[in-house]
C-alpha cells in the first residue's frame, strides 16, 4: 500500500475519470498544461484493480505542444496543420503494467468522449475530429451508435511471409491441444490473429496465461482468437466473435485494434475483399469495422462503437 501511495504523490488532488469502450476501461484525466508526471510505477498503482482506481490502461489528455513526441509526429502530418498542429488534443496511453502503447482503438472512443464530456472540444454528430496518438494521427467522427474512429491503414506486420492464405506463426494457448497457426496483422500496433473452428473452443481457452507466440514480433504482440460465424458473410456484412489477450495487460474485454484485425485476418482467409463492413462481438459489446479503398491500393479501417463514463473522482 505505501508503495501505491508514494507512486501516487505526483498526482495527488488530480481529478480522474473512470471510462469504457465495449468493456475495455480507462484512468483517464486531462492534463492541459502538460505538468503531470506520468511513470509506469503511477500507472501501475493506478490501474490496480485492488489497489488503486482498475483499468485496462491509463490515458493522459495532453496538448500535443507540452509532449516532445508527439510534436513530432504532429510536424510529420502535413494535414494536421491545417487543424492547429501543435493545439490538438495527444492521446498519451500506457498499458496497465505500466508500459506504454502505440495506439487503442477503443481508448480513442474513450479519450474523444472524454474530451467532449470535459468541454475541452466541441464535436457535433458527423464532425470530425482529429487526435495525436503514438501511432499518428487518427480521425474520430460522431455518429448515433457513438463515435467512429479512422484506424488508419492495416498491413501485414511481416509482408515477406503473409499471401492471401498463409500463416506466419503459431500460437500455443491453455484450451488448445496443439498449436494453432496464426496470421499477423499491424494496426499500428502488432497483432496476432488465430482462427478456431467452434464457438466451445473459443469458450474453452484460458487467457490467464499470455499465449505463446512462434516467431515473437520484435515489440511483442496482442493476440486474438477468432470465430467466424456461420454463415460467416449475411446481407454483405461480416460476422465474427473474438477473445483477446492484450499485450501488456492481459485478457480485456474488448479491444478495437484488435477487431480492426481479426476482421482483416478473417477477410484475406475467407472472404475476399468484396466483404468490406464487419460486425465484431467482443465480450464487452458490439463493434463495427469498414475497409476502405484508396487510391494507392491500401485499405484504410474505420472502427465505431460506444463510449461512456463511469464516475469521477480524485486522486487522493
Amino acid at each position: 500500500m505505501a508503495h501505491h501511495l508514494s507512486a501516487l504523490d505526483a498526482l495527488r488532488g488530480a481529478p480522474f475519470t473512470k471510462a469504457h469502450a465495449t468493456g475495455n476501461d480507462f484512468v483517464m484525466f486531462a492534463d492541459p498544461d502538460g505538468t503531470r508526471h506520468i511513470t509506469p510505477e503511477v500507472v501501475k498503482a493506478l490501474c490496480d484493480r485492488h489497489l488503486g482506481v482498475g483499468g485496462d490502461g491509463l490515458i493522459r489528455a495532453v496538448p500535443v505542444r507540452h509532449v516532445a513526441e508527439a510534436r513530432d509526429i504532429a510536424a510529420a502530418d502535413e494535414d494536421l496543420s491545417a487543424h492547429g498542429g501543435e493545439d490538438l488534443w495527444f492521446m498519451d496511453y500506457w498499458n496497465a503494467d505500466g508500459t506504454v502503447a502505440e495506439m487503442c482503438g477503443n481508448g480513442v472512443r474513450a479519450f474523444a468522449h472524454f474530451l467532449v464530456s470535459e468541454d475541452l472540444v466541441q464535436l457535433e454528430e458527423e464532425e470530425q475530429l482529429p487526435v495525436v496518438t503514438r501511432a499518428g494521427a487518427r480521425t474520430v467522427r460522431r455518429v448515433p451508435e457513438g463515435y467512429a474512429i479512422g484506424m488508419g491503414i492495416w498491413s501485414f506486420l511481416d509482408p515477406e511471409l503473409a499471401s492471401s492464405n498463409a500463416s506466419d506463426s503459431l500460437v500455443i494457448a491453455q484450451g488448445l491441444t496443439d498449436p494453432r497457426p496464426a496470421l499477423s496483422i499491424s494496426m499500428g500496433n502488432p497483432h496476432t490473429v488465430v482462427a478456431l473452428s467452434a464457438e466451445q473452443a473459443l469458450e474453452d481457452l484460458d487467457l490467464n496465461q499470455a499465449p505463446q507466440v512462434d516467431p515473437v514480433p520484435p515489440d511483442g504482440t496482442n493476440v486474438e482468437f477468432v470465430v467466424p460465424a456461420d454463415p460467416l458473410v449475411v446481407d454483405g456484412e461480416g460476422q465474427v466473435r473474438l477473445r483477446v489477450h492484450e499485450r501488456g495487460v492481459g485478457e480485456t474485454l474488448s479491444c478495437g485494434t484488435g477487431a480492426c484485425a481479426a476482421a482483416a485476418a478473417v477477410r484475406v482467409w475467407a472472404a475476399e475483399d468484396g466483404v468490406d463492413t464487419w460486425t465484431v462481438q467482443v465480450p464487452g459489446g458490439r463493434l463495427r469495422v469498414r475497409f476502405l479503398s484508396r487510391a494507392d491500393g491500401a485499405e484504410d479501417v474505420e472502427l465505431s462503437g460506444p463510449a461512456e463514463n463511469v464516475y469521477r473522482g480524485t486522486i487522493i
